[in-house]
């Protein structure tokens, strides 16, 4: 079989544009609707596709198409090509428009709620017509956005796989447990896991490290998982519903530091993951504007890393 064959300029990046649409929609007609083509060009379209790759690409089931195991070997490389090269567009496009290319940062909990504003804050100050845009999520999810192209650079916890990124870490923060100032666990000074397992819950999803941390927490202290819980990771809900019930929440320690209706439980989640850093796409040199972001990053950690030192959740 010739290896050369996805090389030779016969596979184009329209073919790959195609492959992902059918996946994405399941149907042929649906791709056709989504490419604005009729249905019989899309099928000419793969069977061109599958002509050039020399493999079947999609089987026909019950509810549409589905991808070979060939299929989704060629979509996940599609859809890294596909990115990249919206990645290209995107940048340029904002150099010509802005004199800068725009930087996209993903960041979690950890990240979003003191490091990443602040040194967004800085850095627009120094650069107002640069475009930054924050892409939330949950850790595994950014880690795919990265690895795609689809952001520059990750704010919060390490990677799960480090092999393919690259991570720069910045400070530790600690982990404590936050309810309402008010709440009776606070009032009554309760110290243990097992004191506070009957209460409402705020955990984060899973997967995350945090989430599974957690979990190994309760079941090194032998104390049953909380059977009230709500999974959430957006610090808008969580505060809401922290303010108005009995719920407990684990938090980074400046989440609650600053705000005067949160109280700290006296309980210290000393094995909870807690390093706060930047992370990269490994071999990649990070654009200029996401440079200049870093730089930034690092600046206010070093600012936050001092504050952190003086405070005391205890």
């Amino acid at each position: 079989m010739d290896r050369q064959r996805f090389l030779d300029g016969r596979l184009k990046i329209r073919h790959l544009v195609l492959v992902i649409a059918i996946a994405e929609n399941g149907s042929l007609l649906g791709a056709a609707k989504d490419l604005h083509v009729t249905q019989p060009a899309v099928t000419r379209a793969l069977r061109e596709t599958e002509s050039i790759v020399g493999v079947e690409l999609f089987v026909r089931g019950p509810r549409g198409v589905r991808p070979t195991a060939s299929g989704d070997i060629l979509l996940d490389h599609a859809r890294a090509v596909v990115s990249t090269m919206t990645s290209a567009q995107d940048r340029i496009d904002g150099l010509l428009r802005d004199g800068a290319e725009p930087v996209r940062v993903g960041t979690n909990l950890a990240g979003a709620y003191v490091l990443l504003p602040s040194a967004l804050v800085r850095l627009k100050a120094e650069h107002p017509t640069l475009t930054a845009t924050v892409i939330e999520g949950l850790g595994a999810d950014l880690d795919v956005r990265l690895a795609h192209g689809e952001v520059d650079l990750l704010v919060g916890r390490p990677p799960a796989v480090a092999t393919r990124f690259h991570h720069a870490p910045l400070y530790e923060e600690p982990v404590g447990l936050v309810a309402r100032r008010d709440h009776p666990a606070i009032r009554s000074g309760l110290r243990s896991l097992a004191e506070l397992q009957e209460f409402p819950w705020i955990l984060p999803g899973r997967p995350t490290a945090l989430r599974d941390e957690l979990d190994e927490l309760f079941a090194r202290h032998e104390v049953p998982l909380p059977r009230n819980v709500i999974e959430c990771s957006t610090i808008l809900t969580m505060r809401s519903i922290l303010l108005h019930t009995d719920a407990i929440t684990p938090l980074p320690l400046l989440i609650g530091a600053d705000d005067d209706a949160l109280g700290y439980l006296p309980i210290r989640l000393e094995t909870v993951p807690r390093a706060i850093g930047i992370t990269t796409l490994a071999g990649r040199t990070p654009s200029k504007s996401a440079q200049l972001l870093i730089g930034h990053l690092v600046a206010e950690a070093q600012r936050i890393s001092a504050e952190i030192a003086r405070l005391d959740f205890g």
